[in-house]
């Protein structure tokens, strides 16, 4: 639990630095940033993200914490579109793959284009001087997979950094949800902190 609070110290030293929000430093990469953690970890992390979110909302700093929850973007589009009963009563009859299946078509998640709801909101809400910190990964497995919204995003999203909390293991090459269920391999993101 120590090394938890420890690692999410240095998170938060590290955003502060205005080198982090410059992209420099990276060898002219894109800023995206995994955050791992022990999946029985994640109260504890999703407690930090709002007490750094509100902190530095009303503080002094040149910038903004934006976050995403990815599983509450998803039911929001849902209820928006008014599919989410439809949603439920279709889990019911056809089962999870269906409906994880069906979601992702209405909500356009295979398109890396503004089609994708997804990318959309994240694109259209996200400030200029912001910090985008994406959460709710648990949450929408398997509706969404962390590998897609990443390389997805990283074609609309490149001029702020963006930190993906992930429940699981990332050792810069591959995501492993849970630390059991291996993603697709992703390359383009750093690890936040050790």
């Amino acid at each position: 639990m120590h090394r938890l609070e420890a690692r999410l110290n240095l998170l938060e030293e590290k955003i502060k630095q205005p080198n982090f929000r410059q992209n420099k430093g990276l060898g002219n990469e894109v800023g995206y940033y995994v955050f791992d953690y022990h999946a029985e970890q994640e109260l504890i992390v999703r407690e930090r993200v709002g007490y750094l979110k509100n902190k530095y909302d009303y503080s002094i700093h040149d910038f903004k914490i934006v976050v995403f929850d990815l599983y509450d973007i998803i039911i929001d589009l849902l209820i928006q579109e008014g599919f989410l009963e439809i949603c439920e009563e279709f889990e019911k009859t056809k089962g999870l793959k269906e409906i994880t299946r069906a979601v992702n078509e209405m909500l356009r998640m295979e398109e890396d284009n503004q089609s994708n709801e997804v990318l959309a909101h994240i694109k259209n809400n996200t400030p200029k001087d912001a910090i985008v910190f994406l959460t709710g990964v648990g949450k929408c497995f398997p509706i969404l997979r962390s590998h897609k919204i990443l390389n997805n995003l990283h074609q609309f999203v490149d001029d702020v950094p963006v930190v993906m909390f992930f429940p699981g293991k990332y050792d810069g090459q591959s995501l492993m949800l849970f630390s059991e269920i291996k993603d697709d391999n992703y390359y383009r993101a750093f690890k936040i902190v050790d």
